[in-house]
Order: structure tokens, then C-alpha cells, then sequence
């Protein structure tokens, strides 16, 4: 792979692929750990600047605007060169890290976390979109499966780095550690990527981009707050119902006129897009309605610490990495993905329904087993959905169609967290009964208060959260099940094992 290939980035801009794949790896690794950094942590925030209804909010704000601004990232990379949108995306990041390090109200930790996003949503795409140009289809399931090694990997130190800061400092220096690990990326990204010198002029969707923020704002916040801050016969829920339906329609009459649509409705005649984004919505909505949660029922209903939770995390990520590993083995060899997402489906739907049994006796053995088998199931996903598409594609929409493929992933993730977060809550309080008052509605609960409660409270209070998650993890099979169905109807395109030049 010395030579650059017909279409392919020269070598002056990409350097050494190993290099090109090493600073690659370190912005997915900076952006995924703070994706999990935060979860064994959420419980010790809302103690400390309470909100226990906003706290799906505190993953929601970043994976909404993280969703949006990545196809916009896309083109801006061709007009303004990649190298450069990539150091404005990690200073972007940067930023919002250092503003959710001094939050000092759930309110300003939110907006901060949205500012955040804008900067991390352009880490995926530009990331993986240099892989697209770089690597043939047929290697690039390895690489998606190193990468997704790389999730795993902090998977893994996410929660325990999370955990220990929160006990050894406190919960601020979970987002401040973004900053000398950000930094660190642009320093990798200087030395191995140079700049080409030529660009790709474009039109961007400006029109299509603020409809489908106003559609998915509008759609996030009816399911996150309807039903709880505002009844659902309310002239509240009605209006952003109709802002939802009404921005939906002009996005989609906008991508129809559009010269270069955020998302080109062309993509969905192909039956590899249209099929592996059901798959990719109901995953991302399943994976963070996990990660989210869980660290709840641990360090509340299981009396956990911060760091203990994140331990007891790892067999969820060993299960990705194995199985994200022997996937990417499997496509290079065999050329071949379509048995993947059976796979993957059926054992995700399996792993939800066994986790709709945890209560407070689940033994560390019976849930370790549990956690694998959800993360087998997503560690066969992940490493199809980009590599079908990309290998489905002409290569000069190669870009876009990762772009929408993560944009459609995504949504699933914030629009899953969001429901999920309502869910929990109302039931949260209903399950604390009378006394739900005392604590406040379980605005304040975190491993602090659990550990000065009486041994009947927190009995009570981990009964209460059990049967809160319980739902969710229903739910989450559900759609499961749904993609197991749907991944029957995805074609198998063989992967090639060259570059297809430009046009092709």
C-alpha cells in the first residue's frame, strides 16, 4: 500500500499509513472516551448539581449536536482541506471540554456538552472518511475492527479513568483530561498528516442542516420531556409536534432540490444503506441506553463505587473487542459481512432480554455473562455498517454516505438516551412512592446519599431504580429484534480487495 492508488489521497497528503491510522485512532480514542468517561460519573453530577430529570441530557446534547454538524464536516473538509477541519474540530472540542470542566450548573454542564459535540462530531467523519480514501474495501474491515478495538479500549479506561477521578478529585476533571489528550492528537495529526494544497469547491446544505436540527431538536425534546415537564394533550407537546413533522417535510423537499444535499435521499434506492442505517439506529439506540444506565443500577441498586462500577463494565467491552476483532478477520478473509449482522442482532437481543432480569441479588458472574453477550452481538455489528456502505457506494459519494450513515446511527443513540432518560425517571419516581419527597424525587441520589441512608431506604431506592431499567432493557430487545428482521433483507455486496477508482 506504499503507492498511492488510482483515486486515492497522495502520499504528501497522508504520509505513512501507519501514521495516517496511529493519529486516526487517537481522535476516535480521545472522542469514544469521553463518550464513557462520563457514565460511572452522571450519578455523582446529579448529586452535585441535581437534575436527576435532565441526566440523560448530559449524553443526549452531545450525541445530538455531534449528529448533526457531521455530514457538514464532510464538505467542509474538501473546501477547506482535511488537515485544518480537523484541527478546528479538536479545538472545538477542546473548548467544550474546558466549559464542562467549570460547570457549575446542570443547565451550563449541558450546553457545554452541546459545544462539545460540534467539535467531536467532525472526529468521526474525517476520521473514518480518510479510511475510505486510503485503504481498499477489503482491508477495511480490519481496520474498522482495530478501530473498534480502539472504542473498546476506552470502554474500558473510560469508566475506571471516570470512576477514580471522580473519587480521587471530583467529577469536573472527567472533562478536563479531554484537554492534554486533545492537544496530543493534534500534535499526531501535525507530523502525519500534510497539507495537499488543493481543494474541493462545494455548496453547502446550509438549509438542509438547520431543518434536520430543528426536526431532531424538536423530536428529542418532545420525547425527553413529554409526558413529565409538559402533559402530552398540551399545546407545548402539540407545537413541537408539529415543528417536528413541519421541519421534517421542508428537509426532506430541500435534499430533493439540494446541489449537494447533508443527505441525499439517492442513498436509500441502495439496499446496503437504507438497511444497515435501521441496523445502526437500533444499535446506537441500545448501546447508550446500556452504558448510560448501568452504571446507575450498579452504584445505586448494588451500592458500587464510581470506580468499582467501571470494573465491573469490562466484560461488556472484552465482548466488543473480541468479537469487533475476529469480524474484521472474517470480512478480510472471506470478503463477506452479511452473516455478521445475523449474528450480531440475535445475540444483542439475547443480551438485552437477560438484562431485563437483574435485580439486586444478580450475582458478578451471571452479570459478567450478561454484558458479554450484548457486547459479542455489537462487536459484530460495528465493524459492518461503515464497510458495506462505503463498499457499496461510488467512490465520489464515498464521504457523504459515511457522513449520513453516522448521522442515522447517531440519531438512534440521542433519540434512544433521550426516551430512555424519560422513562427512567417517571418510573423512578413512582417507585420511590412517598418517598420520593424525602429525596428530593431523586434529584440528589448518588453513591454519597445511598450510603447514608437506612438499610430499608436503600432497599426502597434500589428497588425503585431495578424496576426503572427494566423497561429500557425491553425496549432495547425490541428493536433488537427488529434489526435481527431487518438484516435478513440486506444484500451482500463482495468486498474488493483494490481501490475502485474515482467514477466507479
Amino acid at each position: 500500500m506504499s503507492q498511492a492508488p488510482s483515486g486515492a489521497p497522495a502520499p504528501s497528503e497522508t504520509g505513512s499509513l501507519r501514521l495516517v491510522i496511529l493519529s486516526i485512532g487517537l481522535l476516535l480514542f480521545l472522542a469514544a472516551l469521553d463518550q464513557s468517561i462520563v457514565s460511572t460519573a452522571l450519578p455523582t453530577i446529579v448529586a452535585s448539581l441535581g437534575g436527576v430529570e435532565h441526566l440523560s441530557w448530559v449524553v443526549t446534547a452531545y450525541i445530538l449536536t455531534s449528529t448533526i454538524v457531521a455530514p457538514l464536516y464532510g464538505k467542509l473538509g474538501d473546501l477547506f482541506g482535511r488537515r485544518n477541519t480537523i484541527f478546528v474540530s479538536v479545538g472545538i472540542f477542546i473548548l467544550g471540554s474546558i466549559l464542562c470542566g467549570v460547570a457549575n450548573s446542570m443547565t451550563f454542564l449541558i450546553i457545554s456538552r452541546g459545544i462539545q459535540g460540534l467539535g467531536g462530531g467532525g472526529l468521526f467523519v474525517l476520521a473514518l472518511s480518510v479510511v475510505g480514501d486510503a485503504v481498499p474495501p477489503r482491508d477495511r474491515g480490519k481496520i474498522q475492527g482495530v478501530f473498534a478495538a480502539v472504542f473498546s479500549t476506552s470502554s474500558i479506561l473510560g469508566p475506571l479513568a471516570g470512576g477514580w477521578l471522580t473519587e480521587q478529585a471530583n467529577w469536573h476533571w472527567i472533562f478536563l483530561i479531554n484537554v492534554p489528550l486533545g492537544l496530543l492528537a493534534l500534535v499526531g495529526f501535525a507530523a502525519s498528516f500534510k497539507p495537499r494544497g488543493t481543494r474541493v469547491s462545494h455548496k453547502i446544505d446550509w438549509w438542509g442542516a438547520i431543518t434536520l436540527t430543528l426536526g431532531l431538536g424538536a423530536l428529542t425534546l418532545l420525547t425527553s420531556l413529554g409526558g413529565r415537564s409538559f402533559d402530552w394533550a398540551s399545546t407545548t407537546s402539540a407545537a413541537l409536534a408539529a415543528l417536528t413533522i413541519g421541519a421534517f417535510v421542508a428537509f426532506v423537499k430541500i435534499e430533493q432540490r439540494a446541489e449537494e444535499p447533508i443527505l441525499p435521499l439517492s442513498l436509500f434506492k441502495l439496499n446496503v444503506f437504507w438497511v444497515t442505517s435501521i441496523l445502526g439506529f437500533a444499535v446506537g439506540a441500545s448501546l447508550f441506553g446500556a452504558i448510560t444506565f448501568l452504571p446507575l443500577y450498579l452504584q445505586i441498586a448494588e451500592g458500587s463505587t464510581p470506580t468499582g462500577s467501571g470494573l465491573q463494565l469490562i466484560p461488556l467491552t472484552l465482548g466488543i473487542v473480541a468479537a469487533s476483532t475476529l469480524a474484521g478477520i472474517y470480512m478480510g478473509k472471506t470478503g463477506k459481512y452479511k452473516i455478521l449482522t445475523h449474528l450480531g442482532t440475535g445475540l444483542l437481543t439475547l443480551g438485552m432480554v437477560s438484562l431485563t432480569q437483574i435485580n439486586a441479588q444478580t450475582g458478578m458472574v451471571l452479570f459478567s455473562a450478561q454484558l458479554v453477550l450484548v457486547g459479542l452481538g455489537m462487536g459484530c455489528i460495528f465493524p459492518v455498517l461503515t464497510t458495506a456502505v462505503q463498499n457499496a457506494v461510488p467512490r465520489q459519494a464515498l464521504g457523504t454516505a459515511t457522513a449520513a450513515g453516522i448521522l442515522l446511527r447517531q440519531s438512534g443513540g440521542a433519540l434512544g438516551v433521550a426516551a430512555f432518560g424519560a422513562l427512567f425517571s417517571v418510573r423512578l419516581v413512582t417507585g420511590l412512592g412517598e418517598a420520593s419527597a424525602q429525596l428530593g424525587g431523586g434529584a440528589q441520589l448518588g453513591p454519597q446519599m445511598i450510603a447514608q441512608l437506612s438499610p430499608e431506604m436503600k432497599a426502597l431506592v434500589a428497588d425503585a431504580v431495578i424496576n426503572a431499567i427494566h423497561p429500557i432493557y425491553w425496549i432495547a430487545a425490541a428493536m433488537g429484534l427488529v434489526a435481527f428482521a431487518f438484516s435478513f433483507l440486506l444484500d451482500e455486496v463482495p468486498l474488493v480487495s483494490r481501490m475502485v477508482p474515482k467514477g466507479e
